[in-house]
């Protein structure tokens, strides 16, 4: 059981910059991969980024790609999401989500077993 809860969220403006956290739970944390996915209002919850349990293997959206950096600190138990020049259209929940198959770095939503509660991150124009 992986228990994970985001912070970092906020109000900022265009150009702008967040860094999210992700802290989890529990000593097996540097065995998963973690992902990043965004969910706006009335939309689905899509990908951002993901980083398999070494760091070795990272992706990204084609919309995340360049402006937001995906990192762990195994030692704290913790996956970060640095998002720079942010856009309105990043506005959305932020989730963290944990993969029990530590070895890949997934964009699939149904390859998560574990979600965190969602941070709101809100850019405005």
């Amino acid at each position: 059981q992986v228990q994970l809860v985001e912070s970092g969220g906020g109000l900022v403006q265009a150009g702008g910059s967040l860094r999210l956290s992700c802290a989890a739970s529990g000593r097996t944390f540097s065995s998963y991969a973690m992902g990043w996915f965004r969910q706006a209002r009335g939309k689905e919850r899509d990908f951002v980024a993901a980083i398999n349990r070494s760091g070795s293997n990272i992706v990204y959206a084609d919309s995340a790609k360049g402006r937001f950096t995906i990192s762990r600190d195994n030692a704290k138990n913790t996956v970060y999401l640095q998002m720079n020049s942010l856009k309105p259209e990043d506005t959305a929940v932020y989730y963290c989500a944990a993969d029990s198959a530590g070895w890949r770095a997934g964009a699939n939503r149904g390859f998560y077993d574990y979600w965190g509660q969602g941070t709101q991150v809100t850019v405005s124009s």
